[in-house]
């Protein structure tokens, strides 16, 4: 069997390949149409972040069985694509988190020490001691944006520092927080109290921009913001305003929203209070040789053995468990994405019930799936079906499952309940047919609908005109509604209203649609496409 390394891959991971019995081929900086003509002779595929995994390629890869991504991020692979065609698709999400936590800490330095400046300064011939005035990291607070294991061990490294640190993390138990050392807070009070601030969420909807003008205005003057997570998070021109006018201290970027990165294209590179990195956070030859054996032993193990491991769309189950279970493994994630982005608070507990004949089958790869959804939208690329179960582990969340054979108006149903710090909701679903997932009942209301891509959530009065102007402010927004579904909740006289739109709603928006009359909430949504 033949294995392909498209991009930079320490020798450490070839040699792994090479020595389970693998022909390798290392053929890296190919352009997408050389890559193309070769890619149907090989059955499996390295990557790191250069190579783009298209759905135009992947046409091309005939006897490809694996994708392995030596790291965490896969924006560059089409999975739905490559699920489709049956390729699993692989990544080593742990194999760098030291290193981003230990490039934080760096940056953080970096800035409170003018260190960029003055070695500069010097290099130029200038010996300006008195004019890169530095402070002390001692004592101060070190506020964390996403504690997850990046963000724990980065609060970690700056407790060694004798910091306080505090964190922002909607979906982290406070029990759990208390543990590793940090105090929750909200995003407001974390900017207003923190003296550094330090980013580490991916880049998902809910966090697009979340660090932008408002957060900026809240921070202190002399505050420092670094984000060594993903571009996108930071609102850049927010940031350069901030900078400009000197309403934060200073900061420190190692991602942007377009890389590479440019004086061109982002204007605070030119401005002295902003230190900056190519992209570094996961660079030292510790964490890429790390990254390289895991995902050489993975694929070699997948290819060799038939054994999946840190796979992002396909479950660690045998073919006739796939059989029975294979359409419940999509509703499973699809409710856990959905649940996650209804829940409010800390998850702490997840009640998982399967009723009718599914209760008869061997289900746990649901419970994994649907573990898998929930994680999705806070953690991104950083879950799979392997660790999704570790990670719930981790965070002190409680999993029960129970059964019964009796389905009420369904042969089978998947019924899930989530309690946070903060209540709890309950989604109900089901598979029409051989393969048409469905949600069937939110909380009290009863429905029939597939949550899938951009959705909108819209809680009304069951008063006549209301679908109707909601039509006409989406329509005059440019958005085009593809699917809509009712749902009735039998005790009041309250609807939900589910809409599929041809893309996510700008915040805007949502507001024009809350200010509607009748209209008591509504909520934006990024599903899983179906």
């Amino acid at each position: 069997m033949k294995v392909l390394i498209s991009d930079n891959l320490s020798q450490a991971g070839v040699d792994i390949l090479e020595k389970a019995g693998l022909e390798v081929d290392v053929q890296t900086g190919l352009a997408p149409k050389e890559l193309k003509a070769i890619i149907g002779d090989y059955d499996g595929l390295v990557i790191r972040s250069a190579t783009q995994v298209t759905a135009d390629l992947l046409e091309a890869a005939h006897k490809l069985e694996v994708v392995g991504r030596a790291g965490i991020g896969l924006d560059n692979v089409d999975i739905p694509t490559a699920s489709q065609k049956g390729i699993v698709v692989m990544n080593a999400p742990d194999g760098n988190a030291t290193t981003a936590a230990e490039h934080a800490i760096a940056m953080m330095m970096a800035l409170s020490r003018n260190i960029p400046r003055a070695c500069q300064t010097m290099k130029e011939g200038r010996w300006e001691k008195k004019k890169f005035m530095g402070r002390e990291v001692t004592g101060k607070t070190f506020g964390v944006v996403g504690v997850g294991r990046i963000g724990g061990i980065a609060a970690n490294r700056a407790q060694g520092l004798k910091m306080k640190t505090i964190a922002y993390d909607p979906h982290m138990p406070k029990d759990m927080a208390e543990k590793i050392g940090v105090e929750l807070v909200s995003l407001e009070e974390l900017a207003r109290r923190s003296d550094y601030i330090s980013v580490h969420v991916p880049l998902t909807a809910e966090t697009k921009n979340l660090v932008s003008t408002d957060f900026f205005d809240n921070m202190k003057d002399d505050a420092m913001l670094i984000d060594c997570a993903r571009g996108g998070v930071c609102d850049e021109q927010a940031l350069y305003e901030a900078l400009a006018h000197h309403k934060i201290g200073g900061a420190a970027l190692d991602v942007f929203g377009v890389e590479p990165t440019t004086l061109e294209n982002c204007p605070l590179l030119g401005l002295e209070n902003f230190v900056c990195t190519p992209h570094l956070g996961a660079s030292t030859s510790e964490a890429q040789e790390s990254v390289a054996l895991i995902i050489a032993e993975q694929v070699s193990d997948y290819l060799l053995k038939g054994v999946v491991t840190n796979a992002v769309n396909v479950p660690s189950v045998d073919d006739d468990v796939l059989a029975q279970v294979g359409p419940y493994l999509t509703l499973g994630e699809m409710l856990g994405s959905l649940h996650m982005q209804l829940a409010k608070g800390g998850v702490e507990e997840v009640n998982v019930e399967y009723s009718g004949k599914l209760a008869e089958l061997n289900t746990r790869p649901v419970t994994v799936a649907f573990l898998k959804g929930l994680f999705t939208p806070i953690l991104n690329d950083a879950v799979n079906y392997v660790n999704a179960p570790i990670i719930a582990k981790d965070r002190g969340i409680r999993v029960v499952e129970s059964r019964s054979d009796k389905a009420d108006d369904f042969i089978n149903t998947l019924s899930v309940k989530v309690v946070t710090n903060e209540g709890e909701d309950v989604l109900v679903g089901t598979v029409f047919g051989h393969s048409e997932p469905r949600l069937v009942r939110l909380n009290n209301f009863r429905l029939e609908a597939l949550p899938s891509g951009p959705m909108l959530l819209v809680f009304n009065n069951d008063v006549p005109g209301v679908i109707g102007a909601l039509g006409s402010t989406l329509g005059a927004a440019g958005i085009n509604i593809s699917r809509m579904t009712v749902g009735c909740e039998e005790e009041s006289n309250q609807n939900i209203i589910l809409l599929s739109t041809n893309e996510l709603i700008s915040k805007e928006l949502l507001g024009k649609v809350m200010a509607l009359k009748d209209i008591a909430d509504a909520q934006v949504l990024d599903l899983p496409d179906l």
